[in-house]
């Protein structure tokens, strides 16, 4: 057992969607129903990941998940490791943390629109809460248990005040090499009060606020938290409990986990990068804005895995310069150039794969009727 100092019953600690029913405790473990047939969804033709998966798909980066759990039974989430730290069992009865599981690591299944960002990432899943709300101790307990069974990227949704004990466990992790993707919190909605979320107000971490579909930030996104980059967190698409899905979802608790998927494509691609340098690359291939809130800007998968950047001598990258003054409120200015020679492999290996799929049909159709021409008519 943690001392008392460690131990904070059900504190300020909350998912950071918009007020909706994936905010809601259900203690008897019923989400709200989904949507069966999700449409295509802007924030991930936004990102347009596609275009990065000729290059990575994240393969074998473990991906921590600290969240209130995974619809195990998803088709399209695969869950490489799970643990329970509320006792009540592995089901999501939020939908939250399925949420975010699948937008990070959702399969690209036949003749369905959504897809996560890095489909062959090893996800791990941490249960921290049961109904929404949680407590600081097994939040602690979440992070170090990710970082000792070697996360490399740990995605936390959830928001909290400073405390010795998690700020203990971030530094637990970070010296660990985790990158650490966190939310920058929502306003309450009732006074439009703002304070620094944690853990993504701690020094090292990646704080991440949330966009909409003109790449401005969120109204509801919280500024006082130091924030790094924005991702979608507005009208979002997901997966959800039940083996559906659900539209239209609110919050930076959605915006995390497609930076952390940025993340994870990037420590594919990088495997040399420690932690540091994976967070400075991906502030430094954001689109640029200078706009209150706003961080470096939009994360930008296919810049973020073939920009070529400066580097030091000691082998890191350097993050950018500032970007251009914004033409508007808020506005994300545009990207600097990127890596067109990686860009160009990227096609050559998707137009190689389609070739020799093309011929493996040819040979699978023609064989046999030569063959049986050879014999004559049976």
């Amino acid at each position: 057992m943690m001392g008392r100092a460690f131990l904070v019953s059900l504190v300020a600690l909350q998912f950071l969607a918009a007020p909706a029913a994936a905010q809601a405790a259900r203690d008897d473990c019923d989400p709200e129903k989904g949507n069966f047939q999700p449409g295509v969804s802007w924030a991930q033709q936004r990102m347009d990941v596609r275009r990065v998966w000729p290059l990575t798909r994240g393969d074998g980066v473990k991906v921590a998940v600290i969240d209130s759990g995974v619809d195990l039974t998803h088709p399209q989430i695969p869950v490489s490791g799970k643990a329970d730290l509320t006792g009540k069992g592995y089901r999501d009865c939020v939908g939250h943390g399925t949420a975010v599981a699948g937008i990070i690591a959702a399969r690209d299944m036949k003749g369905v629109a959504f897809h996560g960002m890095a489909p062959n990432v090893n996800l791990m899943s941490f249960k921290q809460s049961h109904d929404g709300k949680g407590e600081l101790s097994l939040l602690v307990r979440g992070i170090k248990a990710a970082a000792d069974l070697g996360a490399e990227v740990i995605n936390i949704s959830i928001q909290a005040e400073h405390h010795p004990a998690l700020k203990a466990a971030v530094d637990y992790a970070l010296a660990k090499d985790a990158v650490i993707v966190a939310a920058a919190g929502n306003i309450r909605k009732e006074d439009r009060t703002e304070s620094a979320a944690y853990p993504a107000a701690y020094e090292g971490v990646l704080a991440v606020g949330a966009a909409g579909r003109q790449g401005v930030r969120s109204d509801f996104s919280n500024s006082k938290t130091p924030v790094a980059v924005l991702g979608p967190g507005q009208e979002i698409t997901a997966t959800w409990p039940g083996k559906s899905y659900q539209a239209d979802l609110n919050g930076t608790s959605f915006a995390v986990p497609y930076v952390t998927g940025v993340v994870a494509l990037v420590r594919a691609r990088f495997p040399h990068l420690n932690q540091d340098q994976v967070r400075r690359r991906v502030i430094a291939t954001a689109e640029g804005s200078t706009g209150k809130g706003t961080g470096a800007g939009m994360v930008n998968p296919m810049l973020a895995v073939t920009m070529v950047l400066p580097y030091e001598p000691v082998n890191a990258p350097v993050v950018a310069p500032p970007p251009p003054a914004p033409m508007g409120r808020d506005a994300v200015a545009k990207a600097p150039p990127v890596d067109h020679d990686a860009i160009a492999k990227a096609g050559i290996i998707a137009g190689v794969a389609t070739l020799l799929a093309i011929l493996v049909i040819t040979a699978r159709v023609f064989m046999p009727m030569s063959r049986r021409r050879a014999r004559g008519p049976v």
